[in-house]
């Protein structure tokens, strides 16, 4: 099967390329972007070494369906998806924080809580939590933004004592990151889902704060299934979750956390193909539409021409 792992292509009017670590983010002039959902997956801030068929693809129509869904609480950054795996948006200088918030304690906040910790990005928490546990209300925990290694988590007060975001732009922030996870959450439940986290990123052009990057996908988000979600709470079971814990979790029983000296462990296509099928089921599940697998044989050729197109008829308008 075809995954599209690399991207290196020339845009009219383009003038500079970034190559994250799942998404290649191409200028074009100052004021637009062409973001690429490639089908490189990443764990533990590593890319890992095989691409996932159709990964890009399924991240790439979530977030256009939740950007849409979402454009009345904040305006975003989209003006169009020219092709499965592209979203063409307005150019923003993006602030140097990540915007995370929990509704429920897993994940990393519960592998610390664990340990002891009691105290989450300068938020208190209670003593007795057990795992998966809701909050009574959600946190918002940030984190840095890092170009290479680590997120950092920080606190609100940090944020603003280092001038990383003006109080009153944070203010906002806090206001959309709960006004987005509760639209988040209501479209969840009509799925019979409960999104659990999840992180928002944003930016400024012309004054003017907007939503950017991807929202409410598996892997910028958890989600549990709400059938049986008490009972397996109660009993302390492993929730039924979408999100792309699954591959962490894989990782970590083939003995990899992202920590020097440590291999990741063989990838085969069998694996690969797996991986892929749970991102088609995450679609489906969060969606509530079936997949429709974009034409594979030429990727990089498909997209060129489906970017190209836009381009010229964007200019032309």
């Amino acid at each position: 099967m075809n995954a599209l792992t690399n991207t290196n292509y020339n845009f009219p009017n383009q003038t500079h390329v970034y190559h994250g670590k799942v998404r290649d983010v191409y200028s074009i002039g100052n004021d637009t972007l062409v973001m690429i959902a490639t089908d490189r997956i990443s764990a533990f801030d590593v890319v890992l070494p095989k691409g996932i068929p159709y990964k890009g693809q399924v991240l790439n129509q979530i977030a256009a369906k939740f950007l849409d869904a979402t454009a009345d609480i904040v305006p975003n950054w989209k003006q169009a998806s020219p092709d499965p795996m592209v979203t063409v948006g307005v150019r923003c200088e993006p602030f140097k924080v990540e915007m995370v918030i929990r509704g429920y304690i897993t994940g990393s906040a519960w592998r610390e809580y664990k340990k002891g910790e009691r105290t989450l990005c300068g938020l208190s928490l209670p003593e007795g939590m057990r795992e998966n546990q809701k909050f009574d209300t959600p946190l918002i925990t940030p984190t840095t933004k890092a170009d290479e290694g680590h997120d950092e988590n920080i606190s609100r007060e940090e944020i603003i004592a280092q001038g990383l975001v003006s109080k009153e732009d944070y203010e906002q922030l806090e206001k959309y990151t709960y006004a987005l996870f509760q639209r988040g959450t209501e479209m969840a439940a009509e799925k019979g889902l409960i999104l659990v986290d999840t992180k928002y990123e944003f930016g400024k052009k012309d004054g003017k704060i907007y939503l950017i990057d991807e929202i409410h996908t598996p892997d910028s988000s958890r989600y549990f299934y709400s059938e049986g979600y008490e009972e397996r709470f109660e009993k302390g079971e492993e929730q039924k979750q979408l999100s792309k814990e699954f591959v962490r979790k894989w990782l970590m029983e083939n003995g990899f956390q992202g920590q020097e000296g440590q291999q990741v462990p063989e990838m085969t296509e069998a694996y690969c193909n797996s991986v892929s099928e749970r991102y088609i089921e995450l679609y489906e599940k969060i969606v509530g539409e079936p997949f429709v697998k974009a034409d594979a044989k030429d990727l990089e050729a498909r997209i060129e021409r489906n970017v190209n197109e836009y381009l010229k008829s964007a200019v032309a308008r």
